[in-house]
């Protein structure tokens, strides 16, 4: 089949009509340098060659492609196969992002590391490598997110980190994202912001992905090298939307043959509380860039609902709005007990407890795959672990 030829953002940072950098003067020197040093570390053989050794050697990679075969017997249809990103190191795709810009960071000789986090995975990844490359570090986190990711918050003070507490707005990822960029505007010559998703002002959406779509590129050969061929779909979860993105990415020139879903947080549904922008959002401004947001007629940005604490966020990243009105991509929802029946399907069956962000989209391959016939495939980015979650988990199945 025909290639589509994708080739986004263009120099000023925009997909389409979504993207750009909408910010404060204080910051445009700052985006400025952020961008310039990137593309140039982006053409370096020697900053590759750091970072491939440090995903190697320290994260782990390639993680693996795994045929979950006890649930793909029992649904019938399809085989569903895992990219197993909850096996990096930190638990997490996250870790592979926050390596990409600290290595960046250490090249413009900043000392100084901020970042927000809203399911923790983001912060204990950015604490980490802090700590490797001994770096101060403040994480913001809502006051509702340290409530019920608690794991989390104990690992990055382990790890060096000090978690700055935001109790404005609805104290999750929107309102620690904010305090991260006030903080980015009062110390921007001596701080690097390592932003977690692909959101926010340019350059950080194309960075980001370019930095997670190793799982994309490794999917790909593994999916040659033990499938025979591309798989039929691929499906990963969104909320900001870097593991979807990274995962997308390097299929995007096959998306005539390859269907490309993504799968956002409907919550309580989609006609009550929830976090589904793409399904749901209109065109609007948030943290530096043009995305589908929730909100109100007003224009005032409304409150987000997930169980999942890295999916409750009230936009989403440029490129996934763009992809999605290119028809390249689709996107759809599942809810909160949709993703809690589906990561026990999957404890039950193959062992494996996965993040209640991942857990969105098991439940769209375990619905899709009766569907499909039995020699068609259905990769999952699996893109983190269910450590964090057991509090809830415990509470929601009643486990104790």
């Amino acid at each position: 089949m025909t290639k589509v030829v994708y080739n986004a953002p263009n120099a000023a940072g925009h997909f389409g009509a979504f993207g750009g950098k909408f910010i404060p003067e204080t910051l445009i020197k700052n985006a400025a340098d952020l961008e310039r040093e990137y593309l140039k570390a982006k053409e370096d053989p020697e900053f590759h060659a750091s970072l491939d050794l440090l995903l190697r050697d320290y994260v782990g990679r390639a993680t693996p492609l795994y045929r979950a075969a006890r649930l793909s017997e029992k649904l019938g249809g399809a085989s569903i196969w895992l990219k197993r990103e909850d096996l990096c190191h930190t638990g997490a795709h996250k870790i592979n992002n926050a390596l990409g810009q600290v290595l960046l960071a250490k090249r413009m000789g900043k000392k100084r590391i901020i970042a927000e986090t809203g399911a923790g995975q983001h912060g204990v990844a950015t604490a980490t490598v802090c700590a490797l490359f001994d770096l101060e570090c403040i994480v913001y986190m809502g006051e509702e997110d340290i409530r019920r990711q608690a794991p989390n918050v104990a690992r990055m003070k382990l790890l060096g980190a000090t978690v700055q507490p935001v109790s404005s707005g609805t104290r999750t990822l929107k309102d620690a994202t904010s305090e991260a960029i006030r903080d980015w505007m009062n110390n921007p010559e001596e701080t690097f912001y390592i932003v977690g998703s692909v959101i926010g002002m340019h350059p950080y959406p194309m960075m980001v992905r370019d930095f997670q779509s190793v799982i994309g590129k490794e999917t790909r050969r593994q999916s040659m090298e033990q499938i025979g061929r591309l798989p039929e779909v691929v499906v990963a979860c969104v909320g900001g939307g870097s593991n979807a993105m990274g995962m997308f990415y390097d299929f995007i020139p096959d998306s005539n043959e390859v269907e490309l879903i993504g799968v956002e947080a409907a919550g309580e549904g989609l006609e009550g509380k929830h976090a589904a922008s793409l399904s749901r959002g209109e065109l609007g401004v948030l943290h530096g860039a043009m995305m589908k947001l929730l909100q109100d007629e007003y224009g005032q940005v409304q409150e987000a609902h997930s169980i999942s604490a890295g999916l409750d966020y009230p936009g989403v990243g440029p490129e996934h709005c763009y992809l999605q009105r290119k028809g390249i991509a689709t996107y759809t929802s599942a809810t909160d007990r949709e993703a809690i029946e589906a990561l026990d399907m999957l404890a039950k069956t193959e062992g494996i407890i996965c993040a209640l962000e991942s857990a969105h989209a098991m439940h769209y391959a375990i619905t899709r795959a009766p569907m499909m016939p039995r020699e068609t495939n259905i990769v999952v980015s699996l893109s983190g672990r269910g450590d964090k979650d057991m509090g809830t988990i415990m509470q929601e199945l009643k486990l104790l």
